[in-house]
């Protein structure tokens, strides 16, 4: 190396021309194991924290949500939220079974702690009043069917599909116990052409 060289490339830094090229070199190999671990990494944090503590995916196993949720839909219930808040009339919420079983069930929150519950000629009545429901199942209407009234007990809520006609819910086996709750759902990701928010 002539002393111009030496100038030229490396009197800033101190190192030689020849030194840096090397130090400039991408590593070879490396870029796969690194990707893996990434991947290693993130795998354990969606299943190890996220998954039970934050958000998890669901499957739509009947047609009860019809229209809203249609069978084989999948869809992400957050599980945090109602650690700050309390479930809501509207809510489309995830919750165990209460007729025992390991069976995880989608339905709309209705009416919440306190109300009370009807359903005359197929049209649900909160505290005496006529909802509006434009959600539900309009193709397959569940006109002439009657519940209640009943009042929803502390610490539970009234769910109920939005197929009405062809949905078991809080009209057959009762309210759902708040703690049973296992998130709100809140957008539906598959198949595609159904991507969007509840």
């Amino acid at each position: 190396m002539t002393e111009r060289d030496y100038y030229e490339g490396g009197f800033e830094t101190g190192v030689a021309p020849e030194e840096r090229q090397s130090q400039r070199a991408p590593k070879k190999g490396g870029g796969f194991l690194e990707f893996l671990v990434i991947l290693l990494v993130a795998f354990a944090l969606v299943f190890g924290f996220v998954k039970p503590f934050v958000l998890e995916a669901f499957r739509v196993p009947s047609e009860s949500m019809v229209p809203t949720l249609e069978v084989g839909d999948r869809f992400l219930a957050n599980k945090f939220i109602y650690r700050f808040a309390e479930p809501e009339r509207g809510d489309i919420v995830v919750f165990r079974s209460v007729e025992g079983g390991d069976e995880d069930l989608v339905k709309r929150i209705v009416a919440v702690a306190g109300d009370e519950v009807a359903v005359e000629n197929g049209v649900l009545r909160v505290n005496g009043e006529p909802q509006d429901e434009s959600y539900t199942n309009k193709g397959f209407p569940d006109d002439g069917s009657f519940f209640g009234p009943t009042r929803v007990p502390e610490g539970e809520v009234f769910v109920m599909g939005d197929n009405r006609a062809n949905s078991r819910d809080s009209r057959f086996f009762g309210p759902v116990p708040i703690e049973n709750i296992e998130g709100e759902a809140f957008a539906s990701f598959w198949p595609p052409s159904r991507i969007g928010f509840l």
